[in-house]
């Protein structure tokens, strides 16, 4: 271990929670004032061959008067020279450090009164910091020491979910993308990993297009960014789930919407025996095509059918007089015209068991598949204009992680996703990267081994699609992102979950994180959210979330060997969420706004669809 130096103090109190050093020279405080700030860390004596780190909750002054021995100054002493300070130190013991520098979280031998206090040396803390760590990943810099490197154990922090957490402008996007561009090999503008690609899988739901800009770099760097937005996403919408069809279609407090539900099963699952006739056992689950389009011509004639009661009939009449013997055979193909309902005994019909019923579904059916922004959904198209249907299950799902492009990062900008399904299509994209995870890693268990594609899913904004609590249109994509914070580690898939506001984000989620990244927060609620979620933040450490300066941040968990305050360095490339300079702006010249461009681009996509 690095020579020490001189002591600078020694322990009065000691406790499991609190350790109390007091420092009677004022010229001693001076020397070393810039090392006992709130967050600094102190090597404490423990026996004769231990030492406790601790780090600083706490800094107190008191003074005494020498010119009157045991009695406390009173502040109106006219003698300078006869008042002396005296300083205490409050610290939480972290962990203990052996003499040959060998670091251990936990304190199993706590020090005892009288025991000395030092400074602890750069050296130190690069060596705790760094070389301790078993699979180092780089975290940035400590922020009471800006020349010791900060790195933690990677994976720990990529294998067991992860919370970032910060208030808007705290640097919260700059520090994932930080993140992120360190695990597949950006800085400075270039790609280290170019002249062999890493395995690296990564998949971003950026809410407000920001991440895209830190993830281009120039054609020569050899790196791909797979970017799926309105128009490239491929998402069709027999991937769905039963869940996900009924959200999409179904009004759950109409009174009749267990007869909608009843027979939008049916249909579905009929049209996908009627397009997959080589598969057996098929279910409304079942990810395969079926046409959306047909399912709703045969509910439109279930909600026309006219049943014929003459001698011998009992079925379905068209009004050419033919008794529809198998619905599948003709409903699905065209709408069907059926006998005038009759009490007449030569005509005798009566209105079908469904008759009228759908009318409000048939409705919202046709207006959902009418809505152009919804066409990547209902009408998503291969490269050759041919619909994706059952065999192109496989690149669908290549897509997600990164196959069909060969890339590290892929980003599904859901800027152009109309908000009604937004849950449906981070439920659908999360749920087939999580069945894509569990079904790999099942092959692999065969053989005696685990999932080696492993894959992070990065919700950022996640207050958006997974809050805490709300409406049944946020039911798919909770219940779909929740299964992978409770489930997802054991088959290589798990989360980074970003939000600005914490509190509002489901707990499930966040009580299955193992690693916390707190940027400044200044909500009091968010604030006393994220200490009840860290069991091993003490409260002076806790105090300190309103005050990070923008790239600071605490960060808690399994990953790093203590609770620790640490500076991200800025991407570059960053991303765009850079805020605008207000006053800046507005101190220009007047500047012209060409609005034709933006009226384009305000409605291009819409229109773009509808071709």
């Amino acid at each position: 271990m690095p020579d020490l130096g001189n002591p600078i103090g020694s322990v009065t109190d000691s406790s499991p929670s609190l350790v109390r050093i007091e420092i009677s020279s004022a010229e001693d405080f001076e020397k070393y004032k810039t090392k006992l700030g709130v967050g600094q860390y102190l090597l404490i004596a423990s026996g004769n061959n231990l030492y406790l780190l601790a780090t600083i909750t706490a800094v107190r002054a008191s003074h005494i008067d020498r010119s009157r021995p045991g009695v406390a100054d009173d502040g109106d002493s006219g003698d300078v020279d006869s008042v002396a300070f005296r300083f205490q130190i409050d610290t939480q013991p972290i962990g203990t450090l052996s003499e040959e520098g060998e670091f251990a979280r936990g304190t199993p031998a706590l020090p005892v009164p009288t025991e000395y206090a030092y400074v602890t040396p750069p050296a130190v803390l690069g060596d705790i910091f760094s070389k301790q760590i078993r699979s180092p990943f780089s975290f940035g810099t400590l922020s009471v020491a800006p020349d010791v490197k900060f790195e933690v154990d990677g994976d720990r922090f990529f294998s067991k979910h992860v919370a970032v957490v910060g208030s808007t402008g705290s640097g919260k996007s700059c520090a994932v993308a930080k993140i992120l561009q360190t695990v597949v090999g950006i800085e400075e503008k270039a790609n280290a990993n170019k002249a062999a690609q890493k395995n690296a899988h990564i998949v971003i739901f950026d809410i407000h297009a920001e991440y895209a800009a830190a993830f281009r770099l120039a054609e020569a760097e050899n790196f791909t960014l797979n970017l799926l937005d309105v128009d490239t996403l491929r998402l069709p919408y027999w991937l769905m789930n039963a869940q996900e069809l009924e959200e999409m279609f179904i009004e759950s407090h109409e009174l009749n919407s267990h007869n909608q539900v009843s027979q939008f099963r049916h249909a579905v699952v009929r049209n996908k025996c009627r397009h997959n006739p080589g598969l057996e056992n098929l279910s409304f689950d079942t990810p395969v095509y079926f046409s959306i389009d047909e399912v709703v011509t045969y509910l439109e004639n279930m909600n026309a059918e006219v049943i014929g009661k003459l001698v011998g009939e009992g079925k379905p009449k068209l009004a050419n007089e033919t008794l529809v013997v198998d619905r599948d055979s003709c409903y699905f193909d065209a709408l069907q015209s059926f006998v005038v309902a009759s009490t007449a005994t030569a005509t005798k019909a009566s209105n079908g068991p469904f008759h009228g019923e759908f009318d409000r579904l048939i409705l919202r059916l046709r207006t959902r598949l009418a809505d152009p922004r919804l066409r990547f959904l209902f009408y998503p198209v291969k490269d050759d204009g041919a619909l994706l249907v059952t065999s192109d299950f496989a690149d669908v799902v290549r897509q997600f992680i990164g196959y069909l492009t060969q890339s590290n990062v892929s980003i599904v900008d859901l800027s152009g996703i109309p908000f009604e399904v937004l849950s449906i299509v981070v439920s659908l994209i999360s749920r087939m990267i999580f069945d894509f995870g569990f079904h790999y890693s099942k092959n692999r268990h065969v053989g005696g081994n685990v999932s080696d594609i492993p894959i992070m899913v990065v919700c950022e904004e996640a207050h958006n699609y997974v809050p805490r609590s709300g409406g049944a249109q946020y039911d798919s994509s909770r219940k779909s992102i929740e299964r992978i914070a409770k489930e997802g580690r054991k088959y290589g898939v798990t989360l980074m979950v970003v939000s600005q506001r914490p509190s509002e984000v489901s707990e499930t989620i966040f009580s299955q994180c193992s690693n916390f990244i707190s940027l400044r927060l200044t909500n009091a609620v968010d604030q006393s959210y994220i200490k009840s979620l860290l069991p091993d933040l003490s409260a002076g450490i806790g105090d300190l979330l309103p005050n990070l300066g923008q790239g600071e941040f605490l960060i808690v968990g399994d990953a790093p060997l203590m609770p620790t305050v640490g500076r991200f360095a800025l991407p570059v490339p960053e991303p765009h969420s850079r805020s605008v300079n207000y006053l800046q702006e507005w101190n220009s010249d007047w500047r012209e706004v060409n609005f034709d461009d933006v009226i384009d681009r305000w409605r291009g996509k819409v229109l773009a669809a509808s071709v």
